[in-house]
């Protein structure tokens, strides 16, 4: 197999498991901090483990890299919070798709580090991505647990936002395990005061998902991109990663039973083909 098929591979099995971690808010019988809290912890030692027996660098460059780990840890803690929060108040595949709008996002969010305009294109994705989630809501009634689970989803998709800008501007130097080594461990510990259930207390079959939420659903995905990376372009690594909501969809009919309805699909394709549109423009924008 030549090694830009097994990096492809690769790839579609990273994608298919962040997909898939959608489904232990559905799962697991806790609130979404929690699960948040366990998951990142499992995740973290697993992800050393395998820095220590790869005898690769754990230590950062210089001591201000900590702080940036710091923001980077607090930013993504507080988005797997709201994103598991969003799933569970308005399924799977709605709270997905809302939280699939940061690539449009995060178009609107670089300007204010580069001190430049959205381009017309942008402002049409946007508009796009608004049409899409507005199909997705079944109400304007705040009251509405859809709702508020897609107001969710767009907040977690802001906090994804910032941790990918400040990631690409002042933490690019550092490899996916490495750098999530450090968001794992942080985020852990952040939100660890304010657990409902503590460990001793999680059921065995609780305990068993996070495990395998850690590890088989976090540590190995973000350790296959890595890889992946070696023999794909970014290009080809962002498009199949917008890949990632209809994964998602597929596990959750399959898994949880699941149905969209015809308007959460319509608003989906919307959302993710602004996103794709996106990161192709993106791509496409940097080889120049």
């Amino acid at each position: 197999m030549q090694p830009q098929q097994q990096s492809l591979i690769y790839l579609h099995i990273a994608v298919l498991l962040f997909g898939g971690t959608a489904l232990f808010a559905k799962l697991i019988g806790l609130n979404a901090l929690d699960i948040t809290v366990y998951r990142t912890a499992i995740a973290g030692m697993a992800i050393f483990a395998m820095l220590y027996f790869q005898k690769k660098q754990i230590k950062l460059n210089k001591p201000k890299d900590y702080l940036i780990a710091l923001f980077l840890g607090v930013a993504v803690g507080l988005h797997w919070v709201t994103y598991f929060a969003g799933m569970q108040m308005a399924g799977v595949t709605i709270g997905m798709l809302a939280f699939f709008s940061y690539p449009v996002m995060t178009v609107f969010l670089e300007p204010l580090f580069n001190k430049s305009k959205p381009q017309a294109k942008d402002i049409i994705s946007a508009a796009v991505v608004v049409m899409g989630i507005y199909l997705l809501v079944p109400s304007a009634d705040l009251g509405d647990d859809v709702t508020i689970g897609v107001i969710t989803g767009i907040v977690s998709a802001l906090f994804f936002s910032i941790r990918n800008i400040t990631h690409k501007r002042y933490f690019s130097q550092y490899g996916g395990p490495q750098t999530m080594f450090y968001q794992t461990l942080v985020a852990s510990l952040m939100l660890c005061a304010f657990i409902e259930v503590p460990v001793y207390e999680v059921s065995d079959h609780d305990l068993i998902l996070i495990a395998v939420a850690g590890i088989i659903f976090t540590a190995t995905p973000h350790s296959l991109f890595a890889a992946s990376l070696k023999h794909l372009s970014a290009a080809t690594a962002g498009l199949i990663s917008c890949l990632q909501p209809l994964y998602g969809t597929i596990l959750a009919i399959v898994i949880i039973h699941e149905r969209p309805t015809l308007m959460t699909l319509l608003g989906g394709a919307l959302i993710v083909s602004a996103a794709c549109f996106e990161t192709w423009s993106i791509t496409k924008k940097a080889r120049q």
